[in-house]
């Protein structure tokens, strides 16, 4: 038995803020009470039971993020779903959905079956998502339905835009016909002179073309568009542009079943940091100006963007030394993503604590069918245990990648705990 006293309950689900005891047997939250005696609970005579002192702390569901990169298989020299899943536990992650984008591609029962069998020796819930067209050449769709049945989490070519009207209109069709969502990362290639930094001033400095927000405005129209007439659950990855947020409302409005994934680099950094962290800012879709940062937190806080995503994307340190236009794109960032956001959303009062926990935890369950029980009596024993108000310098990776620009930073809310299925799988030493 796991016993977790003197924690303020935080819970979306039921909108509890209390200090409360949880009891925890097997892998569900077996009681909640104002006081749980350990001595005193029935069924503990002669068996071990760990008690956990959450004081100070707020006990959550474990945070579900939407969006990882773990680069198994044919990447591995960046990370591997062990060395993923041990960043995200240390992030406060009990649940994480891989992108299909490895070598080869997630886009066949064989590779998808791998993948999910190595993730079940994880400790947490690791879904992969597949692709929506064979190796993401963008030519000819997958099997989604005997994907769907082997247990696809979802559909996405996340990296490459999917350029074909048609066909993604009939992959959309399908999707939804099988009621799983489909995510588009939208960067049009005809307004990219070149990618990782925002096509404006700082670009012009570093003299490169950079990205337009045009690439990823015009995509986000018409696919929204499309979304609108197909009924799909669609999500709009990683939004960088201000615009796209103002399209994504609209379409919203209409009726439209769009969701949006805001990453916290974007709500973050702006395109001035290129020039502090160099390729270590180096994103795709890149960081924008400072209104555009602004637009995309009005989107959380109005709901507009309601998944908060880490496109963890580990590199390697020889990658990221290259020249910056040379060098890929994306950062690692499960260990960072709650703290920054407790950092820049909660104690900045743009977010309260039970609307972040519904884009890291609720949102995301709902959207991909997962169990959204929140934390009561008979749910599952998924839960993140974390201090808001205790500081911590990000280093020391669990990941097997260290390209972050927030090295170094001081945040908030490092995570004491994490349980998965009942079990510790995460404990931070101090």
């Amino acid at each position: 038995m796991l016993i977790i006293k003197n924690g303020l309950v935080t819970d979306p689900v039921t909108g509890t803020e209390e200090l409360l005891d949880l009891a925890i047997e097997g892998d569900t939250i077996s009681r909640i009470a104002r006081t749980i005696d350990p001595d005193g609970e029935t069924g503990t005579e002669g068996r071990e039971c760990t008690v956990i002192d959450a004081a100070g702390c707020r006990v959550c569901p474990g945070l579900i993020d939407t969006h990882v990169h773990f680069r198994d298989p044919g990447f591995t020299e960046k990370e591997c779903i062990e060395t993923g899943a041990a960043a995200a536990k240390k992030g406060g992650f009990t649940t994480v959905i891989c992108m299909a984008n490895t070598r080869p591609a997630v886009d066949c029962e064989e590779i998808l079956a791998r993948n999910l069998a190595k993730g079940r020796e994880t400790g947490i819930h690791v879904l992969q998502a597949v692709t929506v067209t064979k190796e993401m050449k963008g030519r000819e769709l997958v099997d989604l339905e005997a994907l769907a049945r082997a247990g696809a989490a979802g559909f996405t070519d996340d990296g490459l835009p999917i350029l074909d009207e048609k066909l993604l209109y009939e992959a959309m069709q399908r999707a939804h016909a099988l009621g799983l969502p489909l995510s588009l990362h939208e960067e049009d290639p005809a307004f990219l002179a070149s990618q990782g930094v925002n096509q404006g001033r700082v670009s012009e400095a570093m003299g490169l073309g950079g990205a337009a927000a045009l690439a990823e405005e015009v995509l986000t129209a018409r696919d929204c568009a499309m979304a609108l007439h197909a009924g799909t659950e669609l999500v709009i990855q990683h939004i960088s542009s201000g615009n796209s947020v103002n399209i994504i409302r609209a379409f919203k409005a209409m009726g439209a079943h769009i969701h949006a994934e805001a990453t916290p680099h974007h709500f973050t950094l702006t395109e001035d940091d290129v020039l502090t962290y160099g390729t270590y800012a180096r994103m795709n879709p890149p960081l924008r100006t400072a209104e555009d940062r602004e637009e995309i937190i009005k989107g959380l806080m109005d709901g507009t963007i309601d998944l908060i995503a880490t496109d963890h994307a580990p590199h390697t340190s020889a990658e990221k030394a290259r020249p910056f236009a040379e060098a890929p794109s994306g950062i690692t960032g499960l260990e960072t993503s709650l703290g920054l956001a407790v950092t820049k959303l909660t104690r900045t009062g743009r977010l309260t604590m039970l609307q972040l926990l519904e884009k890291m935890y609720l949102n995301p369950a709902r959207l991909y069918h997962l169990p959204a029980e929140g934390l009561r009596e008979g749910a599952p024993a998924d839960i993140v245990i974390f201090n808001e108000n205790e500081t911590f310098t990000v280093g020391d990776f669990a990941s097997r990648a260290v390209n972050s620009p927030f090295t170094g930073w001081t945040l908030y809310a490092p995570v004491r705990y994490t349980i998965c299925g009942g079990k510790i799988v995460y404990e931070r030493r101090k």
